[in-house]
């Protein structure tokens, strides 16, 4: 492996002026913050956090690669599944959430065009300037005739939609809360600062942590052990519940790496989930690099069903990425993508193994959906139904 190179002038500097904005809260707040609230600072401080500066974050030369990076065939397997919704409405718009370079929306409406389906709007909701730019140029160097289709908007659309609503690789990026289960209580891990350096430092967990825990702790058939440290998204219910309150008819897909909250919370799990990712590695310390680095933890996909349930949505489905693939003919794709082209078309066989293959994304990655006013089965769902593990 390459050593790591060092960080230029320009990142120093920023991941300086993020410490300080953090060192800041921290003293502000009497020397100690949760960690939510440091996660949601390094990653979305206006100006500074990571989503919210200019930095390279996907694709080649950035920090990690999602699944539209990888391959169009991603994208055309999930036009296929926006077609069968947008045909069993007679019309629709599509909402993206987080649309990272804007590749997925290219290969989406591209696919679309050639089905003869295209949404009557192609919606992008971020809140990364630099990734809108990006997404921008990008579509319009790529897909300039349906360029006026796409529209970027700051908010969720007050008037609900019909149609579809994506979201590929959202749910990772919220900010999560850390505890620590202990024979003496639970404890919140938040941060603190030691020798001009982040540190965690635990303090008793408020009642509502408490009684969070208390009910992840139930999932797992065996019991914790004393010091089980891992984590929760307090915001995921609510802001999931948002989402689902758009949408008038059609369909909300999430894609994100995670598992159902009983395998989530098995006691051999002791240290969580949380992982951060800068340079195309994959790092533990969250301290190191503020606003250079990505964080994440994994998603809990009960959680994600129960915020559709409670917004009236009904659960579609919860599948692998493999099997969501393969039901939505990416085999096909392949071919439509390659013609005779053999060069092509193995080129494509790597990059579905690496979409598909348990050791790679497919396993590791889920699919989910969430339906109103919707009757017929959705093809991503059908080869296989993961809703009873949840």
């Amino acid at each position: 492996m390459r050593p790591e190179s060092p960080l230029t002038p320009a990142e120093r500097l920023h991941t300086e002026r993020v410490r300080a904005h953090l060192d800041a809260a921290i003293a502000a707040a009497g020397g100690w913050i949760s960690f939510e609230r440091y996660m949601d600072l390094a990653l979305y401080a206006p100006g500074l956090g990571y989503y919210s500066a200019g930095a390279h974050k996907l694709g080649m030369g950035g920090d990690f690669t999602t699944a539209p990076e990888v391959s169009r065939l991603f994208g055309g397997c999930v036009a296929q599944q926006c077609a069968e919704v947008l045909r069993g409405l007679s019309g629709g718009s599509i909402l993206e959430l987080g649309a990272g370079t804007g590749r997925l929306a290219i290969d989406v409406l591209s696919r679309l065009d050639t089905l003869g389906c295209l949404p009557a709007h192609y919606l992008i909701l971020d809140v990364s300037a630099d990734l809108r730019d990006r997404q921008r140029r990008m579509i319009l160097e790529k897909l300039p005739r349906l360029a006026e289709r796409v529209m970027w908007i700051d908010a969720l659309p007050a008037a609900p939609l019909d149609g579809v609503i994506l979201a590929n690789e959202v749910l990772d990026a919220l900010p999560v809360a850390r505890f620590r289960w202990g024979a003496a209580g639970c404890e919140e891990l938040g941060v603190t600062v030691v020798n001009g350096g982040f540190a965690w430092a635990a303090q008793p967990a408020p009642p509502d942590m408490t009684a969070a825990c208390s009910r992840l702790a139930d999932a797992p058939v065996e019991r914790w052990d004393d010091g089980y440290v891992s984590e929760y998204c307090p915001r995921l219910v609510p802001w999931a519940g948002e989402v689902a309150r758009t949408l008038r008819r059609g369909a909300v897909l999430w894609f994100d790496y995670g598992l159902p909250r009983p395998q989530y919370y098995l006691p051999e799990r002791h240290e969580g989930t949380l992982l951060c990712h800068f340079r195309q590695r994959a790092l533990e310390d969250p301290f190191a690099n503020p606003g250079l680095q990505d964080i994440t933890a994994w998603v809990d996909f009960t959680a994600v069903a129960e915020a559709g349930c409670a917004a009236d949505c009904d659960l579609a489905g919860f599948t692998t990425q493999a099997f969501f693939l393969a039901g939505l003919g990416i085999d096909r794709e392949m071919h439509l993508l390659a013609g005779e082209d053999e060069n092509c078309f193995a080129r494509l066989a790597n990059q579905a193994r690496q979409l598909m293959l348990p050791g790679a994304m497919g396993e590791r990655f889920k699919a989910m959906a969430w339906t109103r006013a919707l009757d017929h089965e959705l093809s991503g769902f059908v080869m296989q139904d993961l809703r009873h593990t949840l």
